[in-house]
Formats: structure tokens, C-alpha cells, sequence
């Protein structure tokens, strides 16, 4: 039996908050965006069903493959654990593998793609576990065409070439081929167009462009696979992740805009509420769910729903979100409600 918690819905442009079931009346000749109301979601407190015998630790990354299974990555003991829609641990790997695992990524074929920022590396493993590809030099920081520093995401095109977000310290997207080579870079530390400031996460619609995440500027970037410029979708969320749905839905998770602080060196921390946002590929906002804030110490009794420096973003099939929490220490799956 599922227990389950009810979430607010913030709807852009109307001035009240608009809970489960409202009506909304929108002046007459104002040409509004179309947004989802009385749309919010549930949490399944009884998502997964069994967990790893190894706790997890703070959970950075969530992807799901074709075949529906929940690829979760923590900075525990086992890093890799898989678990089935119905919540049932699959598979698990990776102990020892990495030092602060960031992202996790399904791309062609079912390789799994995993992150390291703190190894300044990506790694590109088979669905078992067993290492395939190595982007960047382990343990080894820079700048130039063969090393990565602090990368925090990755995306593989259908033809294979990959583009990372590098990141915490480089301020840059990387353009791999398939074989791991670089072929470009493009990006500095910045605010402009075409700038960032730690560019955060990074993703890819069905026509090929880039989604950048540029955190500490508060906006998401869009750019074509050679770096040009595309648009800018500025101050309407912190997004910690961007991720991008098989129908060109694109979510956002993160914060409200932070201002900056004399101490702050990533904006934000810690994030001042918690928030979900969904767009389509012009930067129009469908949605936008505000969801309770957890502490920010899982030992002060997180409770289901809260949610504590989301980080983690997958959207399945039916359009059910799983979250994963830096501070919570946890993923949770929240369920559509119509």
C-alpha cells in the first residue's frame, strides 16, 4: 500500500499559489503559457522495496535505461545500485571504484557513464561494472586537451560524440569523440553568453542540442553540438541538473535564485528552498513544484518527501520523478498525480 504526501504547484504568471485541483482565471487577451494546473506529485514512501546491505551516502545521480530500471550512483561504500520500478535491487558495483562520484548517465547501448569530479575523470563502464573508457587523467587536474578538472556531468550524442561539463573549476564544455579524444572546447568563467560559472550538469534534446546547467549564474544554457550560442533561460531557478525527456521535456531541479554572499564560492549553499521545474525546449515553463525542504543533517530525521540539496533528476515513462539528495542521503521516487 502506497502512503503518500501531496506537493504544492507554483504556476507561472498567476499570482496565487495553486493547489491540487485549482482554477485558475487568467485575464482575457493576454496570451499566457499553458501550464499544468491541479498537476502535482506524491511520494511513494514505499520506493524501493529493498535496499543494498551497504547504506547510501549522499546521492548525486539518478538515470533510467530503455528497459526501465533506476540506475542510482551514492558516495557510499557501493556506489552503483540499480533497483526495478517495483523497487527491487537489480545489481549493485563500484566499491573502491571512484573518490566522489557526481553524475550517472545511461548512453548508447546501455553504457553506463559515471562522473568523478574529485578524480577529475569520466568513466565509461558496462552495465556489470567493468571499465570500457577512461576521459581525462585520474588523479591528475588541468586545463588542456587531455585532462578534466573537477568535471561534474556527461551527455553521449546518438553518433556517439561526447560533451562534458567541466565544471567546478575549468568553467567549460568538452567535446569528445567516441574514442575519448578531444575535438573542442568552449566557455570561460563569466557571465556572458556563452560563459559560466560552474556549468553543473548537461544533457541533449531529440535535434541535437546542448543544455548546460550553469548553477552559480542562475540560468540554463543552450548551445549547438560546435558551441555556438543558442539561448539563455535566465532567473528562474539555481538548477543544480538539467535532464531532458525522449518528448523534448526539459526538468530543471535546483533553488530559487540566491543573492551572493562575501563567503559564498558555490552559490546557494545551502539552497535556500527546493524546486523542480519543467520546460519545453523554447525555455517556456510548463510546471513548477515546490517541494519541503529536509534539514541539512540526515541525522536530524529526514522525513519522506523532504527533500535536502536535491541533486539527483530522472523522469520515467509515466512522467514520475526520482530525486536523489546530497544532504538527504537517499532517492525517492514521486509519483504524477492528475
Amino acid at each position: 500500500m502506497f502512503r503518500y504526501r501531496l506537493f504544492t504547484v507554483l504556476v507561472l504568471l498567476v499570482p496565487a499559489v495553486c493547489h491540487a485541483q485549482a482554477q485558475v482565471e487568467l485575464p482575457p487577451g493576454v496570451d499566457y503559457p499553458r501550464v499544468n494546473v491541479g498537476t502535482g506529485y506524491q511520494v511513494d514512501e514505499s520506493w524501493p522495496a529493498g535496499k543494498s546491505a551497504y547504506p547510501w551516502k549522499a546521492m548525486p545521480g539518478i538515470a533510467i535505461d530503455a528497459e526501465g530500471l533506476i540506475w542510482t550512483v551514492n558516495r557510499g561504500e557501493m556506489p552503483v545500485q540499480v533497483y526495478s520500478p517495483d523497487g527491487k535491487l537489480v545489481t549493485q558495483w563500484g566499491k573502491d571504484y571512484f573518490i566522489s562520484p557526481h553524475q550517472i548517465k545511461i548512453g548508447r547501448g546501455g553504457a553506463v557513464w559515471v562522473v568523478d569530479s574529485h578524480a577529475h575523470a569520466v568513466y565509461k563502464f558496462t552495465r556489470e561494472g567493468d571499465k570500457l573508457l577512461t576521459i581525462g587523467i585520474p588523479g591528475q587536474p588541468g586545463d588542456d586537451d587531455t585532462h578534466l578538472k573537477m568535471p561534474t556531468d556527461v551527455i553521449e550524442s546518438p553518433s556517439g560524440d561526447l560533451f562534458i561539463s567541466d565544471g567546478y573549476r575549468n568553467n567549460r564544455v568538452v567535446h569528445c569523440n567516441a574514442r575519448g579524444r578531444f575535438i573542442r572546447t568552449w566557455g570561460e568563467l563569466g557571465v556572458e553568453p556563452g560563459q559560466f560559472s560552474l556549468p553543473h550538469a548537461i544533457d541533449m534534446d531529440s535535434r541535437g542540442r546542448i543544455y548546460v546547467a550553469d548553477r552559480n549564474n542562475c540560468r540554463v544554457q543552450v548551445f549547438s553540438q560546435r558551441g555556438k550560442f543558442l539561448a539563455e533561460w535566465k532567473n528562474l531557478c539555481m538548477p543544480w541538473t538539467v535532464r531532458v525527456t525522449s518528448k523534448d521535456e526539459v526538468y530543471v531541479c535546483g533553488a530559487s535564485p540566491s543573492q551572493w554572499r562575501s563567503d559564498d564560492v558555490q552559490l546557494g549553499i545551502p539552497p535556500k528552498d527546493q524546486v523542480v521545474l519543467k520546460l519545453d525546449t523554447t525555455g517556456r515553463l510548463l510546471s513548477w513544484w515546490h517541494f519541503p525542504s529536509g534539514p541539512d543533517e540526515v541525522d536530524m530525521g529526514v522525513k519522506p518527501g523532504e527533500l535536502s540539496w536535491v541533486h539527483g533528476l530522472a523522469v520515467d515513462a509515466e512522467g514520475n520523478l526520482y530525486l536523489g539528495d546530497i544532504m538527504g542521503q537517499r532517492a525517492q521516487r514521486f509519483l504524477l498525480t492528475k
